[in-house]
């Protein structure tokens, strides 16, 4: 995931008497998070003044392809509307490149309609609205069964699917969220949207764009088909597709991972198309959690990209602090939180060890702030939970395994790779050593202590026996220097001389 900045100006028809403040907004940075295939504005965005931080730098020429194309669709969108979220949809043309976008405006945030964005090719900068669909208060969302999802609304439907199960999971949440707000709003055809037709009117994409919007799919794809099946049978081939979903899940790249791959992975098992939906219906579950940052203790928070990059969130939760242990992931707020970096890859060859004695630092300063910290990488299985259950040993004098399950029981995906493990197990038995050397000099301190006082203890017994010093001896010197008076005898002076 990646951080790009954009500028948003008002068009040159914008009349000069409109509100300033109006004129101020639409001026603004927008920022958004940058995965394959999908771009989430970042909501804070919204709330702040301008941003310090500069556009990402993307090397690769897929993220160029992605920025520019995000930029072809900012044109098509009024200066006072915004994109809240893009994301690609697969499509039965190898050359053409499909967006579904969700679009809210500033008059009315709790109105939102979605568009349907044609590029004629992966490399054209230009692009068409191919289909213009409002949420209304009776919208609803269901998954198709077959990796994608329906949005029925004011008796249409149409059905995408995105490229990957990533993105699905982004536009569902999305589109949850617009449909909640549409229903408190009671937005229904004649009580809203009217600046949703300035789109019907610019519907310019070709009749072959337009024909792939509006197809439907075999219905008969979303029935549960459990026919020739027993209870048992299906509840048992049920916990072995959740087992082989969640060990794709933590090891497989979610950006690139469909819910087609998924179901072919287990077709050499059994025949899956009576659990598509039941796939699906997994899928998301799995990726809820993953996508809920775990409250390992009450100022530490695990999780992903996507909390990372949830300002909300992360308020909600008192974060302060984020340790990002990724190498492809930005910061995305640095003039609201205090950032800690490890840059490495999930790879075994990863040096995490030399990092721990810091991140431990960095997450008791938090602790000592009274505010919270978010560990993350890119999905908080390997690199962030290996972290974590570092720092967790060494906090609470905690063995390896008693660690792990503790993190485990908070975040059930947790999943080290091997060369993590090994590196736990060695700080481990450093720690124990640095325990031990602990108790050692505590010990030999404890017995310096008892050796030290015995010696003083005899020293004094020795001093009280060979003392040179008599008892008696004050009072015979005492006596000794009393002074008899002298007697005076008659007939002599004081020398005892004889008087004349």
């Amino acid at each position: 995931m990646a951080l790009l900045t954009l500028h948003r100006l008002p068009s040159i028809s914008t009349a000069p008497d409109e509100h300033f403040q109006r004129r101020a907004r639409l001026q603004k940075r927008e920022s958004f998070a940058l995965v394959k295939g999908a771009v989430l504005l970042l909501e804070e965005a919204e709330s702040e003044g301008f941003r310090d931080t500069s556009p990402a730098k993307q090397s690769s020429k897929a993220s160029c392809t992605q920025q520019r194309h995000l930029q072809a669709m900012f044109e098509q969108l009024r200066p006072e509307d915004t994109l809240k979220l893009a994301v690609q949809l697969e499509s039965i043309s190898p050359v053409r490149v499909r967006y579904l976008i969700v679009v809210s405006t500033l008059s009315s945030k709790q109105e939102s309609i979605l568009l349907g964005m044609d590029f004629p090719n992966t490399d054209s900068d230009h692009c068409t609205i191919g289909l213009v669909l409002p949420i209304w208060s009776d919208t609803q969302v269901y998954l198709d069964g077959d990796g994608g999802f329906s949005v029925t609304s004011a008796e249409r439907t149409r059905i995408f699917k995105p490229v990957s199960i990533q993105t699905m999971w982004s536009v569902l949440q999305v589109l949850h969220g617009c449909c909640e707000r549409a229903v408190k709003t009671a937005v229904i055809p004649g009580n809203g949207l009217e600046w949703a037709q300035h789109y019907h009117n610019q519907l310019e994409s070709d009749r072959f764009c337009i024909n792939e919007w509006e197809a439907m799919n075999d219905l008969e794809s979303v029935r549960r088909d459990s026919k020739g099946l027993s209870s048992a049978d299906r509840v048992s081939n049920e916990r072995l597709i959740k087992e082989h979903l969640r060990d794709i899940m933590r090891t497989e790249d979610l950006d690139n991972l469909t819910s087609k791959m998924v179901s072919r992975g287990q077709m050499c098992r059994f025949d899956m198309r009576p659990y598509k939906e039941y796939i699906d219906n997994e899928i998301l579950v799995t990726m809820a959690q993953m996508d809920k940052p775990s409250k390992i203790f009450d100022y530490l928070y695990l999780g992903s990209e996507w909390n990372a990059a949830n300002s909300e969130e992360l308020q909600k939760n008192n974060v302060g602090y984020i340790l990002n242990v990724t190498r492809e992931i930005d910061n995305f707020f640095p003039e609201s939180f205090t950032y800690m970096n490890i840059r490495v890859y999930d790879v075994e060859s990863t040096d995490l060890l030399s990092h721990w004695p810091d991140t431990y630092n960095f997450i008791n300063t938090a602790r000592k702030s009274g505010q919270a910290v978010l560990v993350h990488c890119k999905m908080g299985v390997s690199r962030s939970a290996s972290t974590v259950i570092a720092y967790a040993m060494k906090q609470q004098h905690w063995p390896l395994d008693v660690a792990l399950a503790y993190v485990r029981e908070r975040r059930s995906i947790v999943k080290p790779n091997e060369g993590f493990l090994k590196q736990l197990q060695t700080y481990s038995g450093i720690l124990s050593a640095r325990s031990g050397m602990v108790v050692d000099l505590m010990l030999y301190m404890l017995l310096f202590l008892i050796l030290l006082s015995d010696f003083w203890a005899h020293v004094r017994s020795v001093v009280s026996v060979h003392s040179p010093f008599k008892p008696a001896a004050p009072q015979r010197t005492l006596e000794a220097k009393i002074e008899r008076p002298a007697t005076k005898v008659r007939g002599e002076g004081r020398d005892g001389r004889k008087a004349r």
